[in-house]
């Protein structure tokens, strides 16, 4: 699945779906979501011996609540979409669809709506869930300030149960321990030098991002990146994107990239990236298909 989005990075970066990316992609099974068993449901279609498509669906625990699909497509298969619809339509059947292709697959839209997925309003609201993919080239990146008393670490320094305090904290997760972290540690591409801290003077780690390089294409991804609440509005992050980039062109990268939520009620991200030379390159198109019982109505 990580080789897929590297050939379509390389051939139309602007058709990587938000959660096929290979960072994300790493993030996402080395978190144990490749373990949760009948509520991930895997699909993978070959070209030659090589994977040309994979979709994988989120099913929820309780009916009442929707299915998720993520999913890529390479673009010189681009006819396989109509599989990888009829195959989250089987799987999910009767319950509300979600998915959010690229907003520049004009032929995946199509076909999506010719089965039924239509714009999912909720989600393009004011503080709609889709996502956007932001990119800069690292030919001129700033050195990095952070304010006094904090240092730069690395996961390789902190070791397991800092660095997993340190995502926990700044993403309010009482989940992500340091045996997720291992798991993190053991995804393809997981570099410990490239997964960056920031530690405060009383030992805190007070954020941390990890990088991500794809070194066919010279890209490095930050996924994810977060600050500690009470550590927040002190120029942490924009140090550590900083860092992080130039840590990244030291290693061969020519392009970084990070995704944010795009809707308009979530600023803060888009504006930290925006600040530091990145600029949008993709959208989410999210589509949703009401299922046959729920308050969304409709036949499945």
């Amino acid at each position: 699945m990580q080789g897929l989005a590297q050939r379509v990075t390389a051939l139309r970066p602007d058709l990587v779906n938000g959660d096929a990316t290979f960072g994300e992609l790493a993030w996402n099974w080395g978190r144990g979501h490749g373990d949760e068993g009948p509520n991930w449901r895997h699909r993978l279609w070959f070209s030659g011996g090589a994977p040309v498509a994979w979709a994988w669906a989120r099913l929820p625990r309780e009916a009442a609540d929707g299915a998720y699909l993520s999913y890529q497509v390479h673009p010189g298969h681009a006819g396989l979409v109509d599989a990888v619809i009829d195959w989250y339509d089987a799987t999910a059947a009767g319950l509300e669809r979600t998915v959010l292709p690229s907003a520049a697959d004009a032929f995946a839209l199509e076909r999506w709506a010719a089965h039924g997925y239509t714009a999912d309003l909720a989600a393009l609201g004011e503080h709609g869930s889709w996502t956007q993919l932001n990119e800069r080239d690292l030919t001129d990146v700033a050195p990095p300030r952070l304010p006094d008393g904090y240092r730069f670490r690395t996961a390789d320094e902190a070791g397991p149960e800092a660095t997993a305090a340190a995502h926990a904290a700044a993403w309010g997760s009482s989940t992500y321990t340091a045996d997720t972290y291992r798991g993190v540690r053991r995804a393809p591409g997981y570099r410990g030098d490239l997964h960056l801290l920031v530690e405060a003077a009383d030992g805190t780690m007070a954020a941390s991002t990890v990088l991500w390089l794809d070194e066919p294409n010279r890209t490095a991804e930050f996924e994810p990146l977060g600050t500690h609440p009470e550590h927040r509005r002190r120029g942490l992050a924009r140090a550590m994107l900083l860092h992080g980039m130039r840590l990244a062109r030291a290693a061969g990268a020519t392009q970084a990239t990070v995704a944010c939520l795009g809707a308009p009620g979530h600023p803060q991200a888009r504006e930290l990236y925006h600040g530091t030379g990145f600029r949008e390159l993709t959208r989410d198109a999210p589509l949703i298909r009401p299922g046959s019982t729920g308050p969304a109505g409709g036949t499945g």
